[in-house]
């Protein structure tokens, strides 16, 4: 008998500049939405939607992301669902599901010094993906063809 899973993995852009809060116990939190987009074929043309996902940050999390993210930074998320219910002023109950993260890899490299926090002008670079130690495929190989003539059946 296996147990049950609850886990999300997202790649996606931040939609707005991070901000640190604390619990009134000290914690960090941050709280920011994600987009994602999926491309899809619907009667040969192609379509785009953007889904818009609620992410939490909680502790150290919390503030390295707010250290080294802003809008429009990319990033890889992992995590697990929650919903968490209240009831506003007028007793209506109102829900919201949100992603906890747990792991998260910034896929674009931003440095306090390349301009505002609040600027989105300026757009975060690309990390540099590491050296590949595959060797280069080789373009010119001799492939032998072969007829149906050849075939023994």
């Amino acid at each position: 008998m296996f147990g049950d899973l609850n886990r999300v993995e997202i790649i996606g852009n931040i939609t707005s500049d991070p901000e640190v809060r604390y619990t009134t116990s000290g914690t960090a939190v941050l709280t920011l939405g994600v987009a994602t987009n999926r491309r899809y074929n619907q009667n040969d043309e192609w379509k785009e939607e953007t889904e818009f996902h609620n992410v939490t940050f909680w502790a150290k999390k919390a503030e390295q992301i707010a250290e080294r993210a802003r809008k429009g930074t990319r990033l890889f998320i992992e995590g697990r669902l929650q919903t968490r219910s209240w009831e506003d002023d007028s007793g209506k109950k109102n829900y919201k599901t949100e992603i906890i993260v747990t792991n998260f890899i910034l896929l674009d490299r931003y440095e306090k010094g390349e301009g505002s926090s609040n600027s989105s002008s300026s757009a975060p670079t690309k990390a540099s993906a590491p050296a590949s130690k595959e060797p280069a495929v080789q373009e010119d190989v001799n492939v032998e063809v072969i007829s149906d003539d050849d075939l023994p059946f």
